[in-house]
């Protein structure tokens, strides 16, 4: 299927492009304001410690040294998520950060209507869809676009979002040639040297997480869920999505509070991502789908309260098997981020 444009690893990579939860959430002028007075606070603090340190050739070393909630944040973008290898690049979910993937691609083949695509849904939710109408790709005669879900109804979704009145140009005015699959639940297919497997998540509407596999590491992608399913019995024929794996993406969207009251929603908390790789031995969980409303600070705080139920964990399954659990590199993803698994 189609190459990865320029890349080269023997492993898999990935990208996140977006990563907030519902709807794109920029900084306002007055917090990006707010945000450029502690910034200086702190590189005036920061100064005052050693007179040597006050020149532009330090600034790079502040800004380096400031946690992330404190200088550049987590991103705005809603969910989408690149995977790529030697041979193959496949985009999860068309969310606001698609856009800027988009001109990415623009960049190799894509641009010269050469180009092909493989862009695989969780769900038809409106924030993994939103970025779609402005995916450049879309636009350029001779590329092909190959779309791929589980459920039955994705053709039907492009024909209402690129559709008047909600988008000027219809689907059939769209350049580049638009091909529909549909993936059997839990059945793996073969992208190139990728292998991908969707298994299902605890979400009010259908959505499938993904497995991807090569060369005997595995990356999940588990966004959107509430994880309603934690044991392994529970989980059933969906345990595999969370066995055999390296790193996982997983949906934090709430504080554990949060999750408590708001049952039904379709997202979790850091603290079942952590239950999960602890017991299932997943080497790095990587938390996303921040929720909109959710400040950077509040985000940090959301870290600092996975931190202390890890910690926790750890020395409860010390105390009570005798052994711990197995420990996890865990951080909060921020767009932009790149991985290898």
């Amino acid at each position: 299927m189609s190459q990865a444009d320029n890349k080269s690893t023997s492993r898999i990579k990935a990208k996140l492009w977006g990563v907030r939860g519902s709807l794109p959430a920029p900084l306002t002028p007055e917090a990006l304001q707010n945000q450029m007075k502690k910034v200086l606070s702190d590189y005036q603090s920061w100064c005052a410690l050693d007179s040597s340190l006050g020149n532009s050739r330090n600034i790079d070393l502040f800004l380096n040294s400031l946690p992330r909630h404190r200088s550049l944040g987590y991103g705005g973008n809603t969910p989408c998520f690149e995977v790529f290898s030697d041979q193959q690049r496949i985009i999860v979910d068309g969310g606001s950060g698609i856009r800027l993937l988009g001109y990415e691609l623009m960049k190799g083949p894509c641009g010269k209507g050469q180009g092909r695509v493989d862009l695989l849904f969780t769900h038809f939710h409106w924030d993994h869809l939103m970025g779609l109408p402005f995916f450049a790709p879309l636009f350029i005669p001779g590329n092909q676009i190959h779309l791929y879900s589980v459920q039955p109804e994705l053709q039907v979704v492009f024909q209402t979002l690129f559709r008047k009145p909600f988008f000027p140009v219809e689907l059939g005015n769209l350049g580049a040639q638009l091909f529909y699959h549909q993936l059997e639940p839990r059945r793996p297919v073969e992208f190139g040297d990728l292998r991908v497997t969707p298994y299902e998540l605890d979400h009010p509407d259908p959505c499938w997480g993904y497995k991807f596999e090569k060369g005997g590491r595995a990356l999940a992608y588990c966004v959107d869920t509430e994880c309603k399913r934690v044991s392994r019995d529970d989980l059933g024929l969906d345990l595999p999505l969370y066995q055999g794996v390296d790193t996982m993406i997983f949906d934090a969207q709430y504080t554990i509070m949060e999750s408590l009251e708001k049952v039904n929603w379709g997202h979790a908390t850091a603290s079942l991502g952590l239950e999960i790789a602890m017991r299932e031995g997943i080497r790095r969980v990587v938390f996303v789908h921040h929720d909109p409303a959710s400040s950077s600070e509040k985000i940090a705080a959301a870290e600092n309260q996975a931190r202390e139920y890890y910690t926790q964990q750890l020395k409860r399954a010390e105390t009570e098997r005798g052994a711990p659990l197995s420990s996890v590199e865990w951080l909060f993803g921020y767009e932009g981020m790149t991985l290898e698994v």
